[in-house]
């Protein structure tokens, strides 16, 4: 059984890389990219966390991540409503999250499985598209899975702004180390999620302090 569970999970990398490496060529055609501070992302289980403008940020997220390391990302439950799309984004290790819902049990395990089998795990804490830099504040998901599997969040920092045929920067910053002992309170996850989006966002060199009504 065990088996056939890690060919399973072998046959999504595979895939994957194969899309990532089609939809790469593809998108450097017209909005090319390049990737600073790659060597920052740890071996092994890690959260990457970037901002999230467009539709393409998740695209970006996965070449910024190198092509050994398989990245799986946390979407939202509507794209896979559309069963083509959804079988797709299954097979290459993409699983669904209900972003109305206060706790999301499924979407907690699933991302907790992706960190024990040593892979990355792709979140926007942002939860949903945003035009300016502290537009929204974080949700504290990406910071409770890390903290749990005590793993570290690698922040990341995508153009909101893509040019043409220019090329774009996705700058990588340091692992953060957000804990792994005992439980914290949710005012604290929150300044800790704060802080993420701001380092986030000064990567890009955007001068911006989260702040929560």
């Amino acid at each position: 059984m065990e088996d056939k569970k890690r060919g399973k999970r072998d046959g999504q990398f595979v895939l994957y890389r194969i899309l990532r490496a089609i939809v790469m060529a593809a998108v450097w055609l017209v909005k090319p990219f390049k990737i600073i501070g790659r060597e920052k992302i740890p071996e092994g289980a890690a959260v990457i966390c970037a901002n999230h403008s467009s539709f393409s940020d998740p695209f970006y997220m996965a070449f910024a991540v190198p092509r050994t390391q398989h990245l799986c990302l946390m979407a939202k439950k509507e794209l896979f409503s559309f069963k083509p799309l959804g079988w797709l984004l299954r097979r290459i290790g993409t699983f669904p999250v209900d972003r109305e819902a206060a706790a999301d049990m499924e979407a907690m395990k699933s991302a907790l499985n992706v960190l024990k089998a040593g892979k990355k795990l792709g979140i926007f804490p942002e939860g949903t598209r945003t035009s300016e830099d502290g537009a929204v504040s974080p949700k504290t998901g990406a910071v409770r899975i890390a903290r749990k599997m005590g793993v570290p969040i690698v922040p990341m920092y995508i153009p909101r702004k893509k040019k043409f045929f220019r090329r774009n920067p996705i700058i990588v910053g340091e692992p953060i180390d957000v804990g792994s002992a005992g439980k914290l309170a949710h005012e604290e996850l929150e300044r800790i999620a704060d802080e993420l989006m701001d380092k986030i966002a000064r990567l890009g060199h955007t001068d911006v302090v989260m702040g929560r009504a």
